[in-house]
């Protein structure tokens, strides 16, 4: 049985003339009567009943007509799941990001108008720091990764999304809260808020890094898992730390932000996908939208 078949039957029930049924259908009425006989010959059971002046649907036709429109039905739905998948009007995308991901504007914005344009799109957002990412990216797990600039596997492939500079912040009530610009050197002394080492963001090695460049060794006062924790203890009085620019969008009053002046005081975002997967029409499209032209 052919979905053609399928139509020459329902094109026929609904007229109940195989001459019209064949003008409908763009054939000849010979070979339109000869493929309903084959087709109630294959599912062995009379479709219609034929007199010289009329056709009529049997009880067996009459379900099959059902049963017919459902299978194509179901076939042109299928068919169209399908193209909408290909041009990316359909499907899911699967994102890590890191903390500071939703406070980059580029990506924000990116996500929004992605939705505005593909509201069947599912979109799974799952908060992972940037060394959890890697082996649900390489694996399938996740689809695509914005994380900071860390070592990538072989198999893992990077475009940069953004470069950002980083930024002390303090308290209002510190003795350099009223400073423009200030060095890392002025931060030497102080008590520092930072990352927990054993939580895997690669801020903690950036900023470490760049402290160490200019032969800093911080005073760490506080360990902690979360950018939005640092923020918090800093609002305290607790310590000052250093974080990129994109968390300036979290305002606490009682935080000041204050631009570094050394030059290479800067971090980068990175959107990270697998080189040895296909990369779906979909995935295609949000890819295009995150990263900059």
């Amino acid at each position: 049985m052919e979905l053609r078949h399928l139509r020459y039957f329902i094109a026929v029930a609904e007229e109940l003339h195989f001459g019209r049924a064949a003008l409908r259908l763009n054939i000849s009425q010979p070979p339109l009567s000869q493929q309903i006989q084959i087709l109630e010959h294959e599912i062995g059971a009379r479709l219609f009943a034929r007199t010289n002046r009329s056709v009529q649907l049997t009880a067996a036709g009459q379900q099959f007509l059902q049963d017919a429109r459902l299978v194509l039905q179901q076939v042109d739905q299928a068919a169209d799941k399908a193209a909408r998948l290909h041009r990316g009007d359909e499907g899911e995308i699967r994102i890590g990001f890191t903390s500071s991901a939703p406070f980059i504007t580029a990506v924000s914005d990116a996500l929004f108008s992605f939705r505005q344009r593909f509201p069947a799109v599912h979109i799974q957002m799952q908060e992972i720091n940037t060394r959890q990412q890697l082996a649900p990216l390489g694996d399938g797990r996740l689809d695509l990764g914005v994380m900071r600039n860390t070592i990538l596997p072989e198999t893992l492939d990077h475009q940069l999304l953004l470069r950002e500079p980083m930024y002390a912040l303090v308290h209002r009530a510190h003795r350099l809260a009223g400073r423009e610009r200030i060095s890392l050197s002025d931060l030497a002394q102080e008590p520092f808020v930072f990352f927990d080492p054993q939580v895997g963001t690669a801020l903690y090695g950036e900023i470490l890094g760049l402290l160490s460049r200019y032969e800093i060794q911080p005073n760490i006062a506080q360990e902690v898992g979360e950018a939005m924790t640092i923020i918090g203890l800093v609002s305290t009085g607790l310590g000052v730390s250093i974080l990129p620019a994109s968390f300036r969008r979290v305002r606490l009053s009682d935080v000041v932000w204050i631009p570094l002046v050394e030059q290479d005081a800067r971090s980068e975002v990175w959107l990270v996908w697998s080189k040895q997967r296909e990369v779906p029409a979909v995935v295609a499209a949000m890819m295009k939208m995150l990263l900059p032209e």
